[in-house]
């Protein structure tokens, strides 16, 4: 059999392995970050329908600029810089919004735009794999920065490395994935001052994080630069739909017009998309009970002689993990299936259902003692 290596293949491509989370079929699914708790019957039901009344118009296009999305996302990110949070009089409208199939492919159009041969993009790993991987698949320069103590990033090491390295763009991820650490405005400030290009945030866990947190999106006006990316996957248990959007100048629209396909937003997703944000806060009741298994998570997993990273996203990365791979395997024998990043000693877990995380927790500590290291050792 031919592998692909042996195609003529980019040779900057050679060497790369693809995403890779392992797609297992068990009854404890805790390992994507995906929100596990169903989707109300009576929101189920409106998308069906619109979705339904959508199939009788496929013999035509899709709306190209999928107008009435737009102006629903809009709607659901005003939240953000209501007068109530923000004590301004600042709105998001439809022409600063974007979207695509999931916020991959709005990565993806970014630096297909402003990203390419000869240019580059910097990021802080631990994050979110597909960022480097986006970047190698457009030909961007990956240039990896560094995090602080604990995976923490200040406003001085961001300046640093931007003022080092003279990206073309960069990536802040806030909380970050894998690690779930909470990210500053005052970092992302000082992102968008140091750089002279474009600074993307991606907030794919904003709604995880506390409520009086403020968003990436505040900072929007009189910073034609800052992109905040967001995604329905989450806080909206839509990961299935695939509709991740966007929030900038209006201008960044423009420029993802020249390389987004035609059409590229099917009118079963728009009418998908629209129909579940008019259930918004039916949708998003579900956050809190999430929020309450990760605190829960938090607390629990030290008791078993874990360290757990503090986290404002939907999962907990722990360490003091003796044999990852080991802890992982007996886990995925129990039906329960985590996540091994790759960061030696730990592992990462999705917050499902209190009845999931139940699980997770009885089965981690029937395993025993022997499969963790002391805590002290891990953090000292």
């Amino acid at each position: 059999m031919t592998a692909f290596s042996d195609l003529p293949i980019r040779d900057d491509l050679r060497g790369l392995t693809p995403y890779g989370a392992p797609q297992v079929h068990v009854p404890i699914q805790l390992n994507v970050n995906e929100n596990t708790h169903g989707i109300p019957e009576d929101v189920a039901r409106d998308v069906v329908e619109s979705v339904a009344a959508a199939v009788l118009g496929m013999n035509r296009y899709p709306d190209r600029e999928f107008t009435e999305l737009r102006e629903s996302l809009a709607g659901y990110l005003a939240a953000d810089v209501a007068p109530e949070r923000t004590g301004s009089t600042q709105t998001i409208t439809a022409e600063q919004v974007w979207a695509a199939n999931g916020s991959n492919e709005i990565l993806q159009q970014i630096l297909q735009a402003f990203g390419g041969p000869g240019r580059s993009v910097l990021g802080f790993p631990p994050t979110y794999s597909m960022h480097s991987i986006i970047a190698a698949g457009t030909g961007t320069r990956w240039i990896a920065g560094e995090r602080g103590d604990d995976y923490a990033l200040t406003p001085g090491i961001v300046t640093d490395w931007i003022e080092r390295t003279e990206p073309d763009l960069v990536f802040l991820c806030a909380p970050n994935n894998p690690t779930g650490t909470p990210l500053g405005l005052d970092v992302i400030e000082a992102a968008y001052a140091a750089s002279r290009g474009m600074v993307v945030v991606d907030e794919a866990y904003a709604e995880f994080m506390p409520d009086d947190a403020p968003r990436a999106t505040t900072l929007l006006p009189g910073r034609e630069r800052l992109i905040v990316s967001r995604t329905m996957s989450k806080a909206f248990a839509f990961a299935g739909a695939r509709l991740g959007y966007l929030a900038a100048d209006p201008a960044v629209a423009d420029a993802l017009r020249l390389v987004r396909l035609p059409y590229h937003l099917s009118a079963l997703t728009q009418a998908a998309a629209v129909a579940a944000l008019r259930h918004a806060p039916e949708m998003l009741a579900m956050v809190d009970d999430i929020r309450s298994q990760r605190d829960r998570m938090l607390r629990e997993l030290p008791a078993l002689g874990y360290s757990a990273h503090d986290s404002w996203a939907n999962f907990v990365l722990f360490g003091g993990v003796r044999d990852p791979r080991a802890v992982f395997e007996a886990l995925l024998g129990e039906g329960i299936i985590i996540r091994d990043i790759g960061i030696p000693n730990h592992l990462r877990v999705t917050a499902g259902t209190e009845a999931e995380t139940s699980a997770f927790l009885d089965a981690l500590a029937a395993l025993g003692a022997s499969q963790s290291e002391p805590v002290d050792r891990i953090l000292g």
